[in-house]
């Protein structure tokens, strides 16, 4: 960067500086990352991986536009883009990752985790925990490929995708029928599959409002398909009503969309190859939905975490990481922004999480945002009398804001006792004058 005079630099000549950044964006994250290998217990690091989906309503394009036509975490098609981040079991972001908008999740695991291996090389045993989809389950063997080339130990924890669970239905009905049926609190238990360690965790009270919420649903769609039937009765004998006529086909075709929109087709049948309107419930599909209610299924290959603590470490994927979306997705709001723009976000979220870890160290009882009010009303002052040298200074350093500088090893600002009283001297300040001069 050429050389300036402090004084002359404006916000602009910022922000064309980020632009020069980027050319060193390799340097720059390997400078982050030593900075941050101090702070990574390098015998076992759990670190967690989660992926969103960020959509964007706006229509341009622009060169390289990361933004693309893929599915939302809605289940819709819509506009977005994808946003991934790697960061410690304490909540403290080590990588981050934009991806095209039509990204298979699935694509996205195996390149994060090399570049994840490749900037911390003093890690001997890296454990992941990673949410539903990011690794299809048959493909549990690629993980293999970073662990031979890295040559140190991988393990894994991968929460099993939702639509998944019915290959697990045989293991499930059977811990259903002993565990849950009457089960209170939580339950967990281990099972083998595939030469793998399989962790059931059952909530009673998440699988009471799951099923509540299912036969919400059917009930729905039911009540709207008896009215369509009894029209439909009422017509056959030709009883006369206001309104528009209805038909079998149409009948069928609303009452179709319903069912699927609202994701009940394994559920409700409806006969679309018949010439009348007529829908099924399937009983054993709806017991097998009930049985996978509450229940969260997670795939290791760890053996030295008990089965509680692999359930509280994925847990803790969804609670530390999902939550602090609304703080990470400040990274990348705008997909427009250059890398270089990306990557100081990026390290002002670390920067935040550090603050915040310190100060839960020393119990300050305080989150970086309190933290920081209280270091802005610091102020720093510069008074002259008449013609003599001006003399700077802070105000006074409270007991608060003693607190957050030692916390985060920041040396005191405030002049020492011996300066202030050599400004008392110089100026013979009375309490006459201080009146004087606030006048």
């Amino acid at each position: 960067m050429p050389e300036l005079d402090v004084k002359t630099i404006t916000h602009q000549h910022l922000l064309r500086s980020m632009d020069a950044l980027i050319d060193q964006q390799e340097a720059v994250d390997r400078v982050v990352a030593d900075l941050l290998r101090p702070m990574i217990d390098q015998d076992l690091p759990v670190v967690f991986y989660d992926l969103t989906t960020i959509r964007t309503e706006r229509l341009s394009a622009q060169e390289n536009d990361v933004r693309g036509f893929g599915m939302a975490k809605d289940g819709m098609s819509a506009r977005q883009f994808m946003l991934g981040v790697v960061q410690t079991a304490e909540g403290l972001p080590i990588y981050h990752k934009v991806f095209d908008g039509n990204t298979a999740e699935t694509k996205t695991l195996l390149p994060t985790l090399r570049t994840v291996l490749a900037r911390f090389p003093s890690i001997k045993w890296l454990v992941l925990v990673a949410d539903q989809g990011l690794l299809s389950l048959d493909d549990l063997e690629a993980l293999d490929e970073p662990r031979r080339a890295s040559r140190r130990a991988l393990e894994f924890i991968l929460a099993v995708p939702g639509r998944r669970y019915q290959e697990f239905a045989e293991l499930l009905d059977e811990f259903h029928r002993r565990r849950c049926q009457t089960a209170t609190t939580e339950v967990i238990s281990e099972m083998k599959w595939n030469a793998l360690l399989l962790i059931v965790a059952y909530d009673p009270a998440r699988a009471a409002l799951q099923t509540q919420r299912r036969d919400d649903q059917i009930n729905a769609p039911i009540r709207q398909g008896e009215q369509w039937l009894g029209r439909l009765d009422e017509q056959d004998e030709r009883v006369r009503r206001r309104g528009r006529k209805l038909s079998d086909s149409g009948a069928k075709a609303s009452f179709y969309h319903a069912v699927s929109e609202a994701h009940l087709s394994k559920i409700i049948k409806v006969d679309l190859k018949s010439e009348l309107f007529s829908y099924d419930i399937d009983e054993s599909a709806r017991s097998l939905a009930n049985i996978m209610d509450g229940k969260l299924l997670l795939v290791t290959n760890t053996k030295d975490l008990a089965a509680q603590e692999i359930v509280i470490s994925n847990a803790g994927s969804r609670c530390s990481t999902s939550p602090n979306w609304r703080s990470i997705r400040s990274i990348t709001v705008c997909p427009s922004a250059s890398a270089a723009t990306r990557a100081i976000r990026f390290m002002a979220l670390i920067l935040y999480q550090v603050m915040r870890q310190r100060l839960k160290t020393v119990n300050a009882g305080l989150s970086p945002e309190r933290a920081l009010e209280y270091l802005r009303r610091i102020q720093h002052h510069q008074i002259r009398l008449d013609a003599s040298e001006p003399v700077t200074g802070v105000s006074a350093i409270s007991a608060e804001q003693s607190e957050v500088l030692n916390a985060q090893n920041v040396k005191n600002p405030g002049r020492p006792a011996a300066a202030r009283a050599v400004v008392v001297e110089r100026f013979k300040f009375d309490v006459s004058k201080i009146r004087y001069l606030c006048d």
